[in-house]
């Protein structure tokens, strides 16, 4: 062979390994985007308010790029980190849930309520001298509480709420005090079981009704309308508890004219999910760390407070986090579909 045929050869391979290498390159540049799905508005009053300011940060901390992919609503955050166009989202409890049930999707971390909590309890509340309270304070394991609730009027906060319905349902069902009424997979089914144990008289409020939300239904117990009221553990004191009544609702009794039965269970704050296909380890708890870290400093609270609106994250898993609620809610009748096609982008 001649020379010139060897120094031909030689620059042909050297060319191929360049390519093969750009080739490589440029995969992993792609892999070390990481895209953050959130709701972002068309404009923001400061930067302070902006999620690239998280994003900058975030990319500051752990060394890999991090991007804002755009979404409008948890419906579309689910299907972004479902089919991979993004790595991590915040979401509500309920889509969480799916996402972990449906989509394997896990957990990495929760924002906290206000107290530093990740979750409420979810109560039932009645009125001092009912037939419920005695049942709870009279020394008497054998009287139950709960029991004798069949046939009163029950006060929710709406339709398919979490502390208002879903919860305390899931329990009544789950521990076989109630037996739903219709299809197990239809959610409407929910409507006629409670109307079936409690009372065709039901309070299931329509938003921007009297009796709608938290208040509304502590409002529906305390006018007589109805014998309890679901609603989660801070309702009282938020409407009712200030030692100067004319700094409450109207409505209001006395503080102690209400009783609270034990928590049925815990609603969850809002997890920060992500994809395990997408997502290695290591950088998921650089991720978490630096996160968890904003809250060590002034400027990291001003994001939390302004761009993520809590005052702390903290690491949790997905069965920490949400194993307690999925038991309750999977009791519920058509739930699963119900939140599938909740939850399910359709464009």
């Amino acid at each position: 062979m001649t020379a010139q045929y060897h120094k031909i050869c030689l620059m042909i391979f050297l060319i191929s390994i360049a390519a093969f290498s750009g080739c490589i390159g440029n995969e992993k540049s792609d892999k070390e985007v990481i895209r953050i799905a959130f709701s972002v508005k068309d404009d923001y009053t400061s930067f302070s308010e902006n999620p690239q300011k998280l994003a900058d940060y975030l990319s500051t901390e752990i060394g890999v790029e991090v991007e804002i992919y755009p979404i409008t609503s948890d419906a579309l955050a689910l299907q972004a980190l479902r089919f991979g166009s993004a790595d991590i989202a915040f979401m509500d409890g309920g889509a969480g849930w799916v996402g972990w049930k449906m989509y394997d999707l896990e957990v990495m971390a929760a924002d906290q309520k206000s107290d530093g909590r990740t979750y409420y309890n979810a109560h039932a509340w009645v009125l001092n001298g009912s037939e419920a309270e005695i049942a709870l304070n009279d020394g008497n394991d054998s009287t139950d509480p709960f029991a004798v609730l069949e046939g009163q009027t029950s006060c929710h906060t709406g339709w398919l709420k979490s502390a208002g319905m879903l919860i305390p349902m899931g329990y009544f069902i789950g521990q076989e005090y109630a037996e739903v009424v219709g299809d197990d997979d239809d959610i409407e089914s929910l409507r006629n079981t409670i109307f079936n144990y409690f009372s065709e008289d039901a309070s299931i409020p329509e938003s921007g009704t009297p009796y709608y939300g938290y208040s509304g239904a502590l409002k529906c117990l305390s006018e007589g309308v109805g014998d309890v009221a679901f609603a989660k553990d801070s309702t009282i004191e938020t409407y009712c508890g200030d030692e100067n009544p004319s700094e409450n609702e109207d409505w209001c009794l006395i503080r102690e004219n209400y009783v609270t039965l034990p928590a049925f269970g815990q609603a969850p704050s809002h997890p920060l999910m992500y994809q395990p296909n997408t997502l290695d380890n290591s950088t998921r708890d650089a991720i978490v760390s630096a996160l968890v870290n904003l809250s060590y400093s002034e400027e990291g609270q001003d994001m939390l407070s302004s761009i993520l609106n809590t005052p702390g994250i903290v690491a949790t898993n997905a069965e920490a986090h949400l194993g307690a609620y999925s038991s309750l809610i999977s009791s519920v009748p058509g739930i699963s579909t119900y939140y599938d096609e909740k939850y399910t982008a359709t464009s």
